[in-house]
């Protein structure tokens, strides 16, 4: 991890605390491991529980530095806490890794959102797998969050039954699918047909399906796909309408153009720009 994620991490802790909580932060920082892991579950004690003001300038640093790293709408507290984390030493592996196992293992909720957090920053990536998919299991809706929502580490790590174990958790949960890192990137085969087989069981049943998850099928369109676009051009839902016109222009599937072509206004509204995925995102 480059200096400047740490340093950038500081600045913004700096503008949110006064003198005297970013003296003992950096103190804290600057101590053995022992006394950093006990200042990690000591921050909320010292530091005030609000959300860091952060500039865009700052988030776009951060995100140009670190693609997909945003600490955007988190709390001066895990900011703190994920700042301290850089701040062990990692040239003993067994002793860097053995110390955030530690921490894992008797953490609390909020703490464990900062160290989930925390997984793209820290040293050896590889080590964190089995957490960062554990996590994906989690009950804890704001653990899950943590992993999946605006952190780069799933992309890069994950094999692609995790990374769609992730993915069909955050649809079915209703989660802003759209705040996944490396979302259209990752889209796969299998995923577009377990999407499929999910609208299906949610048709069945009489509810919605949000628009957002058929911008993962369309370059995976099957004649199967393409008869769940005709079932959505027949909703009443225009969302629906449009989430299947996106898909099918997306598609090198013949098909899915001629059906396309059966709704002039939607594919002029695709082909212009002027709809895009961005209007589905809620």
């Amino acid at each position: 991890m480059s200096d400047f994620i740490k340093d950038k991490l500081w600045a913004i802790i700096a503008l949110n605390t006064s003198p005297e909580e970013a003296d003992w932060l950096q103190q804290k920082g600057l101590s053995d491991p022992l006394e950093l892991m006990t200042a990690f579950v000591a921050v909320p004690r010292s530091l005030p529980k609000k959300v860091v003001n952060v500039s865009q300038d700052e988030l776009s640093a951060l995100s140009t530095e670190f693609s997909g790293f945003s600490i955007l709408g988190w709390s001066l507290v895990r900011v703190s806490r994920v700042w301290l984390l850089t701040q062990l030493d990692p040239s003993d592996r067994h002793e860097y890794v053995k110390n955030i196992e530690t921490l894992f293992d008797t953490a609390e909720m909020n703490e464990l959102v900062a160290l989930y957090s925390a997984l793209p920053l820290l040293s050896y990536p590889d080590q964190w797998l089995f957490r960062a998919t554990d996590a994906v299991r989690s009950n804890m809706g704001f653990v899950f969050d943590a992993i999946a929502l605006h952190n780069p580490y799933p992309e890069k790590y994950f094999g692609e039954p995790a990374w769609n174990q992730l993915v069909l958790k955050a649809i079915f949960n209703d989660k802003p699918i759209h705040f996944i890192e490396g979302l259209e990137n990752r889209a796969n085969e299998q995923l577009s047909i377990t999407i499929s087989d999910f609208a299906h069981e949610r048709w069945a049943a009489g509810r919605t399906v949000s628009p957002q998850v058929w911008r993962l099928v369309g370059k995976y369109m099957t004649p199967a796909l393409l008869s769940d676009m005709q079932h959505l051009f027949g909703s009443e839902n225009t969302e629906d309408q449009k989430g299947a016109a996106l898909a099918c222009a997306e598609s090198s599937l013949p098909a899915a153009n001629n059906l396309l072509i059966q709704y002039p206004n939607l594919e002029q509204s695709v082909k212009s720009g002027v709809l895009t995925w961005a209007d589905l995102e809620h």
